[in-house]
């Protein structure tokens, strides 16, 4: 049976049911808000969203949902400082139509990347991350650059540790460690000139959402549109998407790959 926005809100009614915590379904716009009753502090969730992972994954759409939102909820009921933990201050890669102020109308400090892309600044609290807003760092008395500063640095200390897959003649290196920073990679200069210099053709790069990021190593035209479709697939099924479109990396810059995945590559 279809699932519909009506069934969805049920489910997401019966997981998200406790005392401290309101619920609020919006049927204009298609969303569910579960938030703090005291502060009013909450989250929306965009229904249409979870509906279609929901077709593509079941059950599970369900329980990660429930664990995000409840460890969002947590998170924002706690006061986080920056000081002594600057270790733990890592960028994330949003899409550019990510809001870029709170719930409560405090201003994240962001940075522009692409196009389709924007980086903001996230404080690792172990199982999530708190995004950071101008007013903890003003709280702090850091400058925002300083802070930009310590997230740049900590992106170069993280882990690389790419799966490698040929696909006609081209190859594909997928980082996938799920630590909430894997399409935070594409920030790493130093990588990124690294492959450039190492690989045989063009360098491009798929971020489609927060828990992945493809390095393709495109020696042929079906390179391009073999990655295509491996960023439309993982776009459609990420917990945080990011972008179904790729980019080409030359002269240290990012640069949109317009490619439609209409023809696959013939079999040799």
């Amino acid at each position: 049976m279809k699932m519909t926005s009506i069934k969805m809100k049920k489910i997401l009614e019966e997981r998200l049911h406790y005392e401290e915590w309101n619920t609020v379904f919006n049927r204009d716009k298609d969303t569910f808000r579960v938030e703090w009753k005291e502060s009013g502090k909450g989250i929306t969730i965009t229904l249409p969203n979870v509906i279609a992972k929901y077709e593509n994954r079941g059950e599970k759409t369900v329980d990660e949902l429930e664990e995000h939102v409840k460890e969002a909820l947590r998170i924002m009921n706690q006061t986080h400082e920056l000081t002594g933990k600057e270790q733990h201050i890592f960028p994330v890669i949003r899409a550019a139509s990510f809001p870029v102020e709170t719930d409560n109308g405090k201003k994240l400090v962001t940075t522009e990347h692409t196009a389709e892309t924007r980086v903001y600044y996230a404080l690792d609290l172990g199982k999530s991350y708190q995004l950071i807003d101008e007013e903890m760092v003003k709280n702090e008395n850091w400058t925002v650059d300083r802070m930009k500063e310590i997230a740049s640095f900590n992106v170069r200390s993280l882990s690389v540790d790419m799966k490698k897959d040929t696909v006609y003649g081209n190859d594909f290196y997928f980082q996938s460690t799920q630590d909430g920073y894997d399409a935070s990679r594409i920030l790493n200069e130093v990588l990124l000139e690294k492959l450039k210099a190492e690989f045989e053709g063009e360098l491009a790069i798929s971020i489609p959402h927060q828990d992945v990021i493809i390095f393709a190593d495109i020696k042929n035209p079906e390179g391009y549109d073999i990655l295509a479709q491996m960023a439309m697939k993982f776009f459609a099924e990420g917990l945080v998407p990011v972008t179904s479109l790729s980019f080409l990396y030359e002269d240290k810059q990012l640069e949109p790959i317009f490619i439609l995945a209409q023809k696959k590559p013939k079999k040799k």
